[in-house]
């Protein structure tokens, strides 16, 4: 298969180019390599980790590895340059994980996160729906359980229709769901949602728990926990995410390559809610440094848990999370400190 990833300089796009790769694929991957969220050096490093010794100065600058990888750098927002890349080329999928991440920035820059999320993605629809019927990819898109709100109804069902955003991030995350449903029913586009659960691991976004509490830990520096510490988070183990991913761009499971229905939505997590103290604790084991602790305020955007229900996706694709969290943790914590003892 030839595959499309936007956002290939991300935190999933990297681990996902990783493994389509070694399934035998070819990825073309692009990434605006943005420094608003977090440090462009990390993307930059994930594209070195991918093989690419040169990372592309300058936009639309092209660079290829082994001719099975090729990555540009490309800004979603450039409609005009998203639709010559996805109309020339015959891709066989679109996995669109490009956007602007975080929920608590989203409120402070608000226009930034609407147009990288929602203008730029429909500028990748725009793009496929033009695209003749018997050559157009199938759209795999990332969504986020953050589009749940402050649920109570647990776990978190696809099919739920209380959905209520709290946060500028989660509202552009839905906003795509509709649009791309619309376009789904309207243009018969084969689109796929993917609301992704608090996906943590090597490679992670430095913007998240893992980070910010393994920092401040090594540091001697106390962590601040929210709501009084009494958060509840579905933590996903990148790799698991990546094998749902993988199943989904190949078509595998039992779900048909040619639905009748042409959009679907899926939560992708692990199923088992982890309150934050635990988290914690499992970083001490793996760093051996015991937490200075700090509880804090509720924060606005933010919401008390997140918890997956994942049966639809598993019953479709056979996917199954299988990472515990000690082990997630461990691998997390090793690559950690590999990587931030020689940067």
């Amino acid at each position: 298969m030839q595959v499309l990833i936007t956002g290939m300089a991300g935190f999933i796009g990297m681990h996902l180019a990783q493994a389509l790769v070694s399934r035998g694929h070819k990825v073309v991957g692009f990434d605006n390599l943005s420094s608003i969220t977090y440090p462009s050096s990390l993307k930059e490093d994930r594209l070195k980790a991918l093989g690419f010794a040169q990372i592309p100065a300058y936009a639309k600058q092209e660079t290829a590895q082994d001719g099975a990888l090729t990555f540009m750098r490309l800004d979603l927002t450039d409609q005009e340059s998203v639709q010559h890349l996805i109309q020339g080329r015959q891709f066989d999928a679109v996995v669109n994980l490009a956007a602007l991440a975080g929920v608590r920035l989203s409120t402070q820059e608000p226009e930034a996160y609407f147009r990288s999320n929602a203008d730029g993605f429909f500028n990748v629809l725009e793009a496929v729906r033009a695209i003749e019927q018997d050559r157009r990819p199938r759209l795999i898109f990332a969504s986020s359980s953050s589009v749940y709100g402050d649920c109570t109804h647990v776990p978190f069902s696809e099919d739920d229709c209380s959905i209520e955003p709290v946060s500028v991030y989660a509202a552009t995350k839905r906003i795509n769901e509709i649009i791309a449903q619309t376009y789904a029913l309207r243009f018969n586009i084969d689109a796929t949602a993917l609301r992704f659960f608090t996906v943590y691991g090597p490679w992670g976004r430095p913007d998240m728990a893992p980070f910010i509490f393994t920092k401040a830990m090594l540091a001697g520096q106390p962590i601040r926990l929210f709501n009084e510490g009494r958060l509840r988070r579905d933590f996903t183990y990148v790799d698991d995410i990546v094998e749902g991913l993988v199943r989904i761009v190949e078509g595998s499971g039992n779900a048909p390559k040619h639905p009748a229905k042409p959009y679907a939505v899926y939560n992708i997590g692990n199923g088992t809610p982890i309150e934050l103290f635990d988290f914690v604790h499992e970083l001490e084991m793996a760093a051996g440094v015991k937490a200075q602790l700090i509880m804090e305020p509720m924060q606005p955007g933010d919401v008390h848990q997140t918890y997956a229900d994942v049966r639809r996706l598993q019953k479709d694709y056979g996917f199954t999370p299988h990472t515990a969290l000690h082990d997630g943790i461990g691998r997390f914590f090793a690559w950690y400190q590999d990587y931030y003892g020689r940067t």
